[in-house]
């Protein structure tokens, strides 16, 4: 199997590991086959995208468990590559992996021998700086600002994240809605039917821009399909490039997930949320306008604001003329 025609050098400058790993030349075989492979070959490139440290560790019986296929199956797999044999892939990897993550690797290391002596809790926020800080390293600012491109010419933008993704998918509404012309929000409180409902009316001048972290649900990708089919462009936001978003999507932003006990977390989708909204806001004249006037609009109905709750002093003066004015005893001396 011949390596796709769009495989870049191992030493791009990423830093969150599958990201990185996914970006080199032996990344971009595997990204290929997990494409157009039959279903075991996928399951096994998708493995070996999610765990590529792992991997390195694993003899071919373990990987053949994990990936619920026979040790037949993944010495044919290594071959069909372009790998002597399983050994040689393991090598391979490990040699791609040497190159481009000690970084990652050593931080990580860090990461587990503090925990050691840290409640969980300080474990979990050491993970989430973490990953921001490896997905800020792997951010590719052209392709955030093909995002934002996509999202400005959009007749309507709709937006779609199920379970924890759905909160997600709010607030992505709330920093979209004053500068897109149109935003839906897919979901909200309801389920598939309702988004499914939405998305009956899109068009191939629309975006669908979608969100979802482990545990993928399956109507999301359904859904995510669908809208392909419709035409739309598909901007996903999730954790992997072996996410099966990665390959419905025209645009991918990545957002490293990894927690220590959770399935996954949501605190780097939320810093790259609030990092799409900046660039959009910034984007043109006239969306550093719109901002500047939604400021004054809004300052209006902040507390101490015109509109807005009066402070505790004004407050207090205020509820005292008004029961001195009620009071029947007023002109009483």
């Amino acid at each position: 199997m011949k390596p796709p025609e769009h495989s870049v050098s191992p030493a791009a400058p990423m830093s969150a590991p599958d990201a990185a790993f996914a970006q080199s030349a032996l990344g971009q075989m595997l990204m290929h086959v997990l494409g157009t492979g039959s279903a075991s070959q996928r399951q096994i490139a998708d493995h070996l995208l999610r765990n590529p440290m792992r991997v390195t560790a694993l003899g071919i019986e373990e990987l053949a468990e994990s990936c619920q296929v026979s040790t037949a199956t993944i010495s044919r797999f290594a071959r069909d590559i372009g790998q002597k044999n399983y050994s040689a892939m393991r090598g391979a990897m490990a040699e791609t992996l040497q190159a481009l993550l000690q970084p990652v690797d050593k931080l990580r290391h860090t990461i587990e021998r503090r925990a050691r002596a840290t409640s969980p809790v300080t474990e979990s926020l050491e993970y989430a700086a973490a990953n921001i800080a490896a997905t800020a390293g792997a951010l590719s600012l052209p392709d955030m600002q093909a995002v934002v491109r996509r999202l400005t010419r959009a007749k309507v933008v709709y937006v779609m994240g199920f379970g924890l993704s759905a909160n997600l998918a709010g607030m992505l509404v709330q920093h979209l809605q004053p500068f897109c012309p149109h935003v839906v929000e897919v979901v909200g409180i309801g389920g598939s039917e309702v988004a499914a409902g939405h998305l009956v009316n899109l068009t191939a001048h629309d975006v669908l821009l979608v969100i979802s972290f482990p545990r993928y649900t399956l109507d999301c990708i359904g859904l995510a399909s669908f809208a392909r089919d419709r035409g739309a462009r598909i901007v996903a936001l999730t954790d992997s490039p072996a996410s099966p978003l990665a390959e419905l999507a025209d645009h991918t932003l990545y957002a490293q997930s990894t927690h220590p006990v959770l399935p996954s977390s949501a605190s780097t989708a939320l810093a790259m949320i609030e990092a799409l909204a900046v660039a959009l806001m910034v984007s043109n004249k006239d969306n550093v306008e719109k901002a500047a006037r939604l400021s004054d609009v809004i300052a209006a109905y902040l507390y101490g604001g015109e509109h807005g709750v009066q402070g505790p002093r004004k407050t207090a003066v205020r509820q005292h003329k008004a029961v001195k004015k009620s009071s029947p005893h007023k002109n009483q001396g």
